[in-house]
């Protein structure tokens, strides 16, 4: 059997430079034009997963995914054509990912290939079943072999479908009529009320009501293991118990409080009002239909396979499917065998009993799929709610995986969740790259080898990147394709739940890194044109893709999206037991223009009109609703460069309900000096960006993050030593100007942006030590259209880790760095200065290139001077008493020139200097960073 993706050549536009501006955002100039095919996304092409998983206390014995996948052989001859295309479409997707565009208020794009139509592929009929198939409705018992796939997945181009929408606003501002085209306007006032609103939309009912008249009796009166989980629960919504207390989900507030805090935003009144009251109608929608957003966001008790004690249950949402039947190993990929059956709600089901001997109907570890008949063809997909993905080796697809080990496999968590620090200091980590080696590292490797290390540097929360299923390795975890599964390119879930445990056990706690901004553009294993249409989860047309990611943007006033995504984030909290998030790209769900060609400048009006997106505001605000209701020491972080007002005010007082937002525009102030020479950096301009954040509401600041680590970009460490690195950061050798230099301003760039840039600090693995060189992912040579070759490195894995040897090893400069990074982080666990409420700046000294703050009961000094060290220099302080050094970047231990006395005494005289009570003297040598205490 062979199935051919036959794919027509797309139009791409090749953007060559990018000029930028702080006030207009990117200006783009178009230098030529090229030719790629492909919407199919690149795999890594090799696989690390494990199957089956096994007890934490038998990983040694665990076999792996390469061997459970050893007898499989091709069931299909792969035409040649998919290959060029892949790595068509990895030229698009490798450039794209340098930029990650983090909606920064300057960016440049070098060389930047995107795909701008759709790819084709012809519709293919089933000849006939595989040698290997059985017959009729006949089932292979336990049998977890490999080798008996017949399938021909068959699309067409994107064809729109129906699907159950409430777009409450639009971006004009006008109401969407449920039940219409999704993107068709109506002008229905918006300040009709909930029952106006909730008139003309379908809602899916409970789970007992999904299930078909058509069935027969023990399907009928069967009981879900999900039903009885929920029973012993709770017995009423919004009443979940967890360490014998009650967790709900607290009801609207007035959402008033944000003018109390900003009156400003009394402006904007009629705009914010209106905001909260969506949600408020959201809610109470909710509330009426579904039993409450506790229920509401259980989904994944009613969708996927759902296990009973007669058999297992699947359903999938696919309102534009015409024809579906689930397929896989355990039923010989027979499309006969397994037929759904299809609601009024667009739900398809189908039941499939135990087997005569009792055991389950689709066996542990098998393959499954479902196949649709759908406006753009018969087409497989992997299905929506899987909760585990595989790639197996010399295929391009991946394959759902059933899964569902023996009790005494499954992990069981042995530690409790830690509270969430009051300080947070986290280091954002990739499993894949973690290793010293070139390799795919494992949750196992991370586990034992990784977070023990996190926990000596002094962090105490671990982000962790690329969770979701991605099938596409250089995405860096950002184009995910199963949004329920996590990555088998690492391991097993059970090995990720040991992972998580052993933070835990180490008290750090897990925040992952979450993407429901986008999804993948994958049509073979991910949610695009799931159902044959391009409206299924997503918006149609150009409001539903990025352009610049070549992703699908979600449709946020769709039901069952609500229903995905709010399922989606508990999932992982409730399975997993992460302990909060990281949401990925949330300026581009808040706004139309999702923050392209535009720059923040802080006023107002950019914030509150028809380019918001009330829709995504209020999932945000039900999401952050519900993570805070039902697990009250969660973190959630949300990645915004536009300094959204309220973004981080609870919910109940109107605002979005983060609890952190990233500052992602002190990276890119420490970049824009990393350009210039050293008497051309302000100290005053250095002040305004890491302060410049909005009042309550917290920041997590940092220096750099992956995005700086990516190839063609460069790390701080790498704009400040650049070539040298490679020879003279041994300690048997001589340093050089550059190195001396890039050491110093390396340790003072950290400590200052996380002593003044923020309530939380965020460091990616390995910059701690100024990890050398870059980030980039394996890739092979690429064939454009036009016979330009786009050379690879070989598929090679050797930038794409982590040397932390380099930081351990006592005869490299590079362990002084690290030494230095792990005091700094020590110091703030002490003394918690990030989220004291005392902060005061009493000198900003342009010509001494000297800053001297106050942050809780430290004092700061900073000599950014590149020449000059000053003797008997006086600044000022709150508290009188003798002072003593803490923290001295200056340090041998860290690489410095040891010319501060730790020994020597502070004392303070009393007058009023720099506005401050006492002042003392002090020895602030060149490019240095000092921090005294009080003595007492």
């Amino acid at each position: 059997m062979t199935w051919v993706a036959d794919s027509h050549p797309r139009l791409c536009v090749l953007l060559s430079s990018c000029l930028t501006t702080r006030a207009v955002g990117p200006l783009v100039s178009i230098s030529g034009l090229a030719l790629l095919a492909s919407r199919l996304s690149d795999r890594s092409g090799q696989l690390h997963s494990r199957l089956p998983p096994v007890r934490r206390d038998s990983f040694e014995r665990r076999k792996t995914t390469s061997d459970f996948f050893a007898s499989l052989r091709p069931a299909r001859v792969v035409d040649r054509s998919i290959d060029r295309t892949r790595a068509l479409r990895s030229t698009a997707l490798s450039v794209k990912r340098r930029l990650r565009l983090r909606f920064r208020f300057r960016f440049f794009l070098f060389g930047m290939a995107f795909v701008l139509a759709g790819t084709r592929f012809p519709t293919l009929r089933i000849s006939r079943l595989s040698a290997g198939s059985g017959l009729g409705g006949q089932r292979r018992g336990s049998s977890v072999r490999l080798d008996c796939v017949c399938r021909k997945p068959t699309m067409k181009a994107r064809a729109s479908g129906s699907s159950h929408d409430i777009d409450l606003v639009s971006s004009t501002g006008n109401v969407l009529v449920p039940g219409a085209e999704n993107d068709d306007l109506s002008s229905t006032d918006t300040s009709s009320n909930i029952e106006t609103i909730s008139s003309g939309l379908q809602f899916l009912p409970e789970t007992a009501d999904l299930i078909s008249e058509e069935k027969v009796d023990p399907e009928a009166e069967q009981t879900t293991v999900a039903s009885q989980i929920i029973s012993e629960k709770t017995k009423e919504e919004g009443n979940v118990e967890v360490e014998g207390k009650p967790r709900s989900i607290p009801p609207p507030g007035s959402g008033k409080r944000i003018y109390e805090i900003d009156p400003k935003l009394k402006g904007f009144r009629g705009h914010l009002d209106h905001r909260y009251s969506e949600y408020k109608k959201m809610r109470e929608i909710i509330d009426q239909h579904e039993g409450g957003l506790d229920k509401f966001s259980r989904g994944y008790e009613k969708f996927g396979f759902q296990r009973s004690a007669n058999g297992i249950t699947y359903r999938e949402w696919a309102p534009g499917a015409k024809w579906a039947t689930l397929i896989g190993d355990f039923n010989n990929w027979n499309p006969q065998a397994d037929v759904m059956t299809k609601n009024e709600f667009g739900v398809w089901e189908v039941f499939l009993p135990n087997n005569a001997d009792g055991s389950p109907p689709i066996p542990h570890a098998s393959r499954v799929k479902i196949r649709m008949d759908t406006p753009s063809g018969i087409k497989d997909s992997i299905p929506a709610w899987i909760k585990f993905s595989v790639q197996a080796p010399n295929e391009i697809p991946y394959n759902g995986i059933y899964y569902d080990p023996p009790d005494e496999e499954k992990y069981v968590f042995e530690h409790p969740q830690p509270n969430a620090p009051k300080s947070l200091r986290i280091y954002e980590s990739h499993v894949g790259m973690s290793s010293p080696e070139p390799k795919i590292n494992t949750y196992v490797n991370f586990r034992d080898n990784v977070l023990p290390r996190i926990k000596r540097l002094g962090y105490n929360a671990v982000q962790i990147m690329a969770i979701q299923e991605h099938s596409y390795y250089a995405s860096f975890g950002y184009h995910v394709t199963n949004f329920f599964a996590p990555s088998s390119r690492f391991g097993t879930p059970d090995e990720l739940k040991s992972l998580i445990d052993r933070a835990h056990e180490l008290g750090l706690i897990v925040l992952m890194d979450i993407v429901h901004s986008h999804a993948s553009n994958n049509v073979l294993d991910g949610l695009n044109q799931f159902d044959g249409t391009d409206s299924h989860y997503f918006h149609s047309g150009s409001l539903g893709y990025h352009w610049i990611w070549d992703s699908r943007l979600f449709n946020y006033g769709n039901w069952e999206v609500l229903r995905f995504l709010l399922s989606n984030a508990r999932w992982w909290l409730e399975e997993y037991k992460f302990d909060g998030f990281r949401f990925d790209g949330v300026t581009s769900m808040m706004y139309t223009h999702h923050g392209l060609a535009v720059g923040f400048t802080g006023n107002l009006n950019e914030y509150f009109g028809y380019a918001t997106d009330v829709n995504a505001m209020v999932y945000l605000m039900l999401v952050n609703d519900m993570i805070h209701g039902l697990f009250p020491k969660a973190v959630t972080i949300g990645e915004d460069v536009s300094g959204m007002p309220t973004f981080c005010i609870p919910v109940q007082d109107g605002g979005v309900g983060f609890d952190y937002r990233l500052h992602m525009a002190i990276p890119d102030k420490w970049i824009e000096f990393m350009k210039l020479k050293d008497e051309d950096w302000k100290i005053g301009n250095i002040v305004d960006t890491l302060t410049n954040r909005r009042w309550l509401e917290k920041c997590v600041a940092y220096a750099e993050s992956h995005d700086q680590a990516l190839v063609g970009d460069k790390t701080l460490a790498f704009w400040l030593m650049d070539k040298d690195m490679y020879d003279f950061m041994a300690l048997d050798r001589p340093s050089t100007p550059r190195i001396d230099r890039g050491i110093a301003l390396h340790k003072m760039i950290r400590l200052l942006t996380m002593s003044l840039g923020g309530e939380g600090y965020l460091n990616f693995m390995g910059n701690e030590f100024g990890h050398p060189e870059w980030i980039d992912f394996p890739r092979g040579d690429q064939h454009l259209p036009n016979g330009v070759i786009v050379p690879g490195n070989n598929n090679s894995f050797d930038k794409c880790r982590r040397m932390f040897d380099l930081g351990d090893a006592d005869y490299l400069r590079y362990r002084g760095m690290q030494e230095f990074d792990q005091a700094m982080q020590h110091l703030e666990e002490e003394y918690e200065f990030m989220t004291s409420e005392h902060q005061y700046i009493s000198r900003k000294n342009e010509g001494d290139k000297m800053l001297v703050f106050e942050r809780g009961d430290l004092v700061f000094v900073f000599n950014f001077h590149w020449a000059n060290s000053y003797f008997d220099y006086r600044i000022g302080c709150l508290k009188p008493g003798k002072y003593k050094v803490v923290l001295d970047s200056d340090d041998k231990l860290f690489g410095g020139f040891n010319r501060i006395d730790h020994t020597a005494e502070y004392f303070t005289n009393e007058g009023i200097y720099d506005n401050r009570r006492c002042s003392l003297s002090v020895y602030a040598p060149s490019r240095t960073a000092v921090v005294y205490a009080l003595a007492d």
